[in-house]
């Protein structure tokens, strides 16, 4: 029996992981967390092609859920959806969230891919503030995730577009 194929998509603090291991233990599939995929140690990116390989073959199987927003790998993983789940909150509201994980993770020295740790200083005082990075790609991901939407629904793709938490806990609970 196949399982889904489902990519969860949203700017950076949306929520996308939580949703997809949810969506995984649900349907019984593989969480495919496209971040532990490309973060080496020491927050050094795996080489393209190493990421590409990677990604290929966390979806080999014929059930997973996705999340990640990696343009890079989409020609990998998007074609083979089944389901397309975009959370397309507030941007107030992911701000609030993505502070408060910031935060979270900061205090708690919570260990992520290959050991690496955020850190407050990175995330409130730098270039590569991830706050900053939701600020930055906010709008740009609204209007491509928009245009895929479209795209992938007029493939036979089945697309969903959450606008409110309430909304996607709503869908959940319906499952």
């Amino acid at each position: 029996m196949y399982g889904p194929r489902i990519i969860v998509m949203g700017v950076t603090g949306s929520g996308k992981t939580a949703l997809a291991r949810r969506l995984s233990e649900r349907f019984g599939v593989r969480h495919v967390e496209l971040d532990g995929l490309n973060w080496e140690a020491n927050w050094v990116q795996a080489p393209t092609e190493v990421f590409r390989e990677r990604v290929a073959e966390a979806t080999a199987e014929d059930g997973w859920v996705v999340d990640g927003n990696y343009q890079k790998t989409h020609d990998i993983t998007w074609p083979r959806a089944t389901m397309m789940v975009w959370l397309d909150y507030p941007l107030p509201l992911i701000l609030w969230r993505l502070g408060l994980r910031i935060l979270r993770r900061a205090v708690t020295r919570e260990r992520l891919w290959k050991g690496n740790q955020e850190s407050l200083w990175k995330h409130l005082c730098t270039k590569d503030s991830l706050i900053l990075w939701a600020l930055h790609t906010y709008r740009r991901r609204q209007r491509e995730y928009g245009e895929a939407m479209g795209h992938w629904e007029s493939e036979g793709v089945k697309t969903l577009r959450f606008g409110r938490p309430r909304e996607t806990e709503r869908w959940l609970r319906a499952l």
